[in-house]
């Protein structure tokens, strides 16, 4: 049997970044301008945790626990010092796991939002504040229907606790949104 011949990619000129190739996928299809693709792997993937980069995991961790409520499930100290704790979410199944950061590694989750969900939306930030915590906005219906508050957790990172109720799986969530973007941008 013949081996195939290698194939040289085209030379890249200097300054052009190279293009990627489309890649064919068994079960693609093409929706609009975007690929549609499905794995039938005979698993179902769920989700785990979120991994929190942090400058200090005790401090992280006393946050989490001590005013959101997470319980410790598991932590790793190196040399007396915690460099990681993983935390389940007082209500559910959400785990969360803190991890130190290098030393110059920036810990900035620009682009990423927590998001944990509470009944007693108003009740559980009047709680927060009276224990001396800012939130950055307090709790308010947002476009989408859903009630939202923010605040920051100790090394920056953005969260939002709020309250969807039934609203939480719906789809429909969103279109009350886009009608009252559409009534914004009518002149």
């Amino acid at each position: 049997m013949k081996k195939p011949k290698a194939r040289k990619a085209s030379p890249k000129k200097p300054g052009e970044p190279r293009s990627a190739k489309p890649l064919a996928v068994k079960g693609a299809r093409q929706t609009g301008n975007k690929a549609s693709i499905t794995l039938d792997t005979g698993e179902k993937l769920t989700f785990n945790h979120a991994m929190i980069y942090v400058k200090d995991v005790d401090r992280g961790f006393r946050f989490y626990r001590d005013l959101l409520g997470f319980k410790l499930i598991e932590d790793f100290r190196y040399e007396g010092t915690p460099v990681y704790a993983r935390m389940r979410a007082p209500g559910g199944d959400g785990t969360i796991a803190l991890h130190q950061a290098g030393p110059d590694v920036s810990v900035s989750s620009n682009g990423v939002r927590l998001y944990f969900e509470v009944r007693d939306l108003d009740g559980f930030c009047r709680k927060l504040q009276q224990k001396g915590f800012y939130i950055t906005q307090l709790p308010r219906m947002m476009p989408w229907g859903w009630r939202h508050a923010y605040l920051n957790d100790p090394d920056g990172h953005e969260i939002s606790l709020y309250w969807a109720g039934e609203n939480r799986m719906k789809k429909t969530v969103m279109k009350a949104a886009q009608k009252l973007a559409d009534i914004g941008r009518k002149p």
